[in-house]
């Protein structure tokens, strides 16, 4: 007949053992340490680094630069070389530049500069452009025409306001595609909060 001690004993080796394996288990210690770690905030937000101007480059101060691979844009963090059709940026005064994979998450930027890049205004900014559709060459964002509720989809899946340096590129566009054409002054802060939204550029 075992003793009280001996079955106290037993149990405490049960136990031990049962501990010592259960860490010999892969991805044991790291069970433990994910239920150690509190989760992330969910509104963690990517700051993406502004381009600094670069005086080699022979280029005018806010004149536009051909995106960097390695860029990332601040609103949604996509890189915009991978979309050379919709890709836009914004320059600031000191030379530093913001690539955005599309026109539309350059305005949500205009919207609300401080939001994605903390520290910085709208006063800032001395020049903005975004890519011309047919030529795929830059074309300054106030003079150009958008198109808007077109069956394009942009790189975030949504209709991202395809850019035209002319009304009638932009008008044969909607007129094959759908939609409607936009001045700059046009995209107004409701439009582009109805396409983030459809865009999933929550930030």
């Amino acid at each position: 007949m075992n003793s009280p001690a001996l079955s106290s004993r037993r149990t405490w080796l049960t136990l031990g053992l049962a501990a010592l394996a259960f860490g010999a288990l892969p991805g044991a210690s790291a069970w433990v340490a994910r239920k150690a770690v509190p989760e992330p905030e969910s509104d963690f937000c990517l700051v993406a680094p502004p381009t600094p101007y670069d005086p080699a480059s022979g280029l005018a101060l806010d004149a536009a630069r051909a995106v960097p691979k390695d860029a990332r844009c601040p609103v949604c963090g996509m890189y915009p070389s991978r979309s050379p059709d919709w890709a836009a940026q914004i320059i600031f005064a000191n030379g530093d530049v913001q690539f955005f994979d599309s026109p539309l998450s350059l305005f949500m930027y205009l919207g609300d500069v401080a939001r994605y890049s903390p520290g910085r205004s709208a006063r800032e900014i001395v020049a903005h452009y975004v890519t011309d559709i047919p030529s795929r060459s830059w074309v300054a964002a106030r003079s150009a025409f958008y198109v808007t509720g077109s069956s394009a989809k942009g790189p975030m899946r949504a209709g991202n306001l395809p850019a035209f340096a002319s009304p009638d590129a932009a008008r044969q566009f909607a007129a094959q595609r759908g939609g409607k054409v936009l001045a700059f002054a046009d995209v107004d802060a409701a439009l582009v909060a109805q396409l983030g939204g459809q865009g999933g550029h929550a930030h």
